[in-house]
């Protein structure tokens, strides 16, 4: 993808214009203090009607994303029924589908309405170590200025709303007069930015000394609409996807069954990359 400004059809980085109504932006504050977790990992297996998948749970890594995961698979936590509006528990994930299938790249399931729009009833924050994902070594723009691929910035305006409002929210500059003077100061401080404050100024969330892995291949995650807004659904990688590092919780991995994720990743999809034949979970259960 190339970026152009105005007229100017050469390679060249984003601009800084003077938008300050887009200082409305939200800006979210620091991470978390820091947390420190040790534990032994989970073994758990997700029965479907294509197989089993066995999967290894980070604990250590992300240990209330784990027991959330198990909790409602195992009847242990109260969850909202879509369909009564009632508080309910019982084995969440028992007869669930995965609802969305993209070959190359994941598949995903756990909604309670199964179409990606259900939740159990609460969210709960990420748990994600940005130091440990090393997105605190990752400038967010290079010497040209051009913005890192995995900023997934499309346009000028993606640059000015996700980059430079947040930015100019965080240094107390809500005036054009004020960006005039200081512009200077604007422009060394997005040189210098890195991925992971790019990403807190976008509203993400990070804690300290949690033992994070990055989103790879066999990679067992939690599916959101944003920052901090975990439920239920996650999906499970039929690829490497370095650009959701630091973006979406990963807590466990698979061990055995690939296969098993890789066909049901082959199968036949509508234009919504819903699976033709339903894919179901029949259980979800801890291995002892």
């Amino acid at each position: 993808m190339h970026y152009f400004l105005g007229k100017n059809q050469r390679r060249t980085a984003f601009v800084i214009l003077g938008c300050i109504f887009l200082l409305t932006a939200g800006i979210v504050g620091a991470a978390d203090g820091p947390v420190s977790v040790k534990g032994v990992r989970k073994m758990a297996i997700i029965e479907t009607n294509y197989g089993s998948i066995t999967v290894e749970l980070f604990s250590d890594a992300a240990p209330k994303t784990v027991e959330n995961f198990l909790a409602l698979a195992e009847g242990r936590k109260e969850y909202t029924d879509p369909k009564t509006g009632e508080n309910i528990t019982g084995n969440f994930y028992d007869g669930l589908v995965f609802h969305r299938v993209i070959d190359g790249f994941m598949i995903q399931g756990g909604c309670p309405r199964g179409n990606g729009t259900g939740d159990p009833g609460y969210r709960f924050d990420d748990e994600m170590d940005a130091d440990a994902l090393g997105l605190d070594k990752i400038k967010a723009f290079d010497t040209n200025g051009m913005p890192h691929q995995w900023l997934m910035l499309q346009s000028q305006d993606d640059f000015n709303r996700q980059i430079v409002a947040p930015l100019l929210r965080k240094m107390g500059i809500d005036s054009q007069e004020e960006l005039d003077q200081r512009m200077e100061e604007v422009q060394e401080h997005i040189a210098a930015m890195t991925l992971k404050e790019a990403y807190e100024n976008m509203g993400y969330h990070y804690m300290s000394g949690l033992d994070s892995h990055p989103p790879v291949k066999g990679s067992l995650a939690m599916a959101n609409s944003g920052p901090d807004t975990n439920g239920s659904q996650f999906f499970i990688n039929l690829a490497d996807t370095p650009w959701l590092t630091g973006k979406h919780t990963v807590f466990g991995r698979v061990v055995s069954g690939m296969d098993v994720v890789e066909t049901i990743g082959s199968v036949s999809t509508d234009g919504s990359n819903r699976p033709l034949e339903p894919v179901v979970i029949k259980s979800i259960r801890e291995l002892e």
